[in-house]
């Protein structure tokens, strides 16, 4: 069996996991890699009535992932000149004009405020839920009667259903037909998701989930409502299948392409426009076990879909859907191309959960390769003419090499001399090492590294945004192999972890470090990260200093740095660490 293959078992049992769990009647759920659609399955069944187990064609309400279709069908309008996304809702809601304003010195409500959930309406969940199917004409009263805010416009993130009802009378004034029309229009007849749309009895019956409320033992259906003025916000029924085909049009859009756009309606700058985090809500560590990574994740609302930014797999989106008798999520991950679609057909079915950590556990076991930034040819470039000038420095080269900032920086006679130390510490010749991979966090900057007799250098360069990109930062670090007497103490600090043990009184210690104060340190390293071992050096002169990155058990990324006193070679600091974790750069 592949890892793949493993990974869907695992998948798979997460899903039927949850619907055991939270006794959810009906779950039909899907996997795309590569941008199709690769795997589905279900548990449960269609109905009271109907013991077939979902598919990946049964028709499921997903409530607010309908946030999205509004979402792009605004930006439709938008790439056609028909609407600015800072206009003012007013001029194109003519209900709007008599609203009264948070206070006098609030800007008007634009279109991008409601796209973002900013536009300072009270968060109205579950109230919002229940208007599905309000009627055009009293959505209409409402609106001239002025909703009440909660915040000023354009200052914070504050969820509103109402405010994507709005949007949907704003595409209605703009195109000059009704909201629905146009949606179908013009993007889900060019997608082909023709089992996707906004009317219960569109939807054959045997594949039309029911949805439904636990009350006691009892289940009873609901979510029935009509087609109304907030259909847009929440109004949609669709499948795994035809959700598939909407998420590989966000996953198309990655990387920026020369390519012609192709089919999609909607061109694919505005498909990354609206997976860009525009408006944050903060910073989120769900409650964990001691000795487990904390899992921070910061997240932002698009247009119509949230960004989440995490320290170990990066930035997915997504978005959920809650409503009377379903629960919904989609999510994907841009750099790897994977993405993982649930259904549920009971109220609020918690699916954001189950679809978000099978998203993580798909990422995290390498089914799919990350997309690398891709450096460009001026850094590649930039990197070769650096390690000819390492080899052998020549001024001339240097001159055709670095940018006019680099000489004031740092003068050309001291930097010359310094790259040559550096490289006679770690001794030539120079050469590649495979074990470390060159990296860059943008397509403008390479870190790289070179293997010497003695050690490596770690070599950093940027390039600056002129027209012919030149060098305008080089860093060049010796990281020299540690001694053994170094590599002893290290190897005698983990051992001492690994048995929740005192360091050796054999092991002389400066002044101020203190043994039990390091078996702690060393008990609650073992607790987090199981079994630890040395990996390469990553920083240190090699006779009284390094600092190792350290193979784990568990836990993710730690390090070790150890230094000796250079007259005594007493022990004066070790320092067990959680390495630090930053987002994983997006090859976007």
């Amino acid at each position: 069996m592949t890892d793949f293959a493993h990974a869907l078992v695992d998948l798979d049992a997460r899903f039927t996991r949850q619907a055991a769990d939270r006794a959810i009647p009906g779950m039909a759920w899907g996997v795309l890699r590569d941008g199709r659609l690769v795997h589905t399955s279900g548990c449960g069944t269609v109905s009271a009535d109907d013991p077939t187990t979902p598919t990946a064609d049964h028709v499921f309400r997903i409530a607010s992932m309908t946030k999205s279709f509004t979402a792009a069908t605004v930006l439709l309008l938008r790439d056609e000149g028909r609407l600015r996304l800072d206009d003012p809702v007013a001029l194109h809601v003519p209900a709007l004009a008599a609203w009264r304003p948070y206070a006098a010195d609030a800007a008007p409500v634009t279109i991008r405020d409601l796209l973002t959930m900013s536009a300072g309406l009270a968060t109205d969940d579950p109230w919002g839920d229940r208007q599905q199917g309000l009627p055009i004409d009293a959505f209409e009263r409402l609106l001239a009667e002025g909703p009440s805010f909660a915040l000023p416009p354009g200052v914070t993130f504050e969820y509103s259903n109402l405010g994507y009802g709005i949007l949907g009378r704003v595409v209605t004034s703009v195109a000059g037909r009704e909201y629905r029309d146009v949606v179908r229009e013009r993007l889900l007849e060019p997608l082909g998701m023709t089992s996707t749309g906004y009317l219960e009895e569109e939807v054959p019956s045997g594949r039309l989930m029911h949805g439904y409320v636990r009350r006691g033992d009892e289940l009873v259906r609901e979510g029935r409502d009509g087609y109304g003025a907030l259909a847009a916000m929440g109004g949609i029924f669709s499948t795994v299948r035809d959700l598939a085909t909407w998420v590989a049009g966000f996953l198309d859009a990655f990387p920026a392409r020369d390519d012609p756009e192709g089919p999609h309606p909607l061109r694919r700058a505005s498909r990354r426009e609206m997976q860009q985090g525009h408006r944050t809500y903060g910073a989120r560590i769900p409650a964990h076990a001691p000795d487990e990574a904390p899992q921070a994740t910061a997240a932002a609302y698009g247009f119509g879909l949230e960004a989440q930014t995490d320290a170990e797999v990066g930035t997915f989106v997504s978005h959920a859907g809650g409503y009377p008798g379903f629960g919904s999520h989609m999510a994907w991950h841009p750099a790897t191309g994977l993405g993982v679609i649930g259904l549920g057909s009971l109220r609020y079915a918690p699916m954001r959960s189950v679809v978000n950590d099978a998203l993580r556990g798909l990422v995290g076991a390498g089914v799919a390769r990350r997309r690398p930034v891709a450096p460009l040819p001026a850094t590649e470039r930039a990197v070769a003419a650096v390690d000819r000038l390492l080899d052998e420095w020549d001024d001339g080269a240097a001159d055709a090499l670095f940018a006019m900032n680099v000489d004031l920086d740092d003068p050309r006679e001291r930097r010359r001399l310094a790259v040559e130390a550096a490289v006679a510490a770690v001794g030539r010749p120079l050469r590649p090492d495979p074990g470390r991979t060159p990296t860059s966090s943008t397509p403008a900057e390479r870190t790289w590294w070179r293997r010497g007799e003695r050690g490596w250098l770690r070599i950093e360069a940027k390039l600056t945004p002129e027209p012919a990109p030149r060098l305008q930062w080089l860093a060049v670090e010796t990281v020299l192999d540690p001694s053994a007497e170094l590599r002893a103490a290290a190897e005698a600090v983990l051992s001492a972890a690994a048995d929740g043990a005192r360091l050796p009184d054999g092991i002389a210690l400066h002044d101020g470090l203190d043994r039990d104060r390091l078996a702690r340190a060393g008990r609650a390293a073992a607790a987090r990260f199981g079994v630890m071992r040395l990996a390469l050096p990553t920083a240190g002169d090699g006779a009284t200093t390094a600092t190792w990155s350290l193979g784990t058990e568990r836990g993710g990324p730690a390090q070790l740095r150890v230094a000796l006193d250079p007259a005594t070679r007493e022990l004066r600091e070790v320092a067990l660490l959680v390495a630090e974790r930053v987002t994983p750069a997006e090859g976007w």
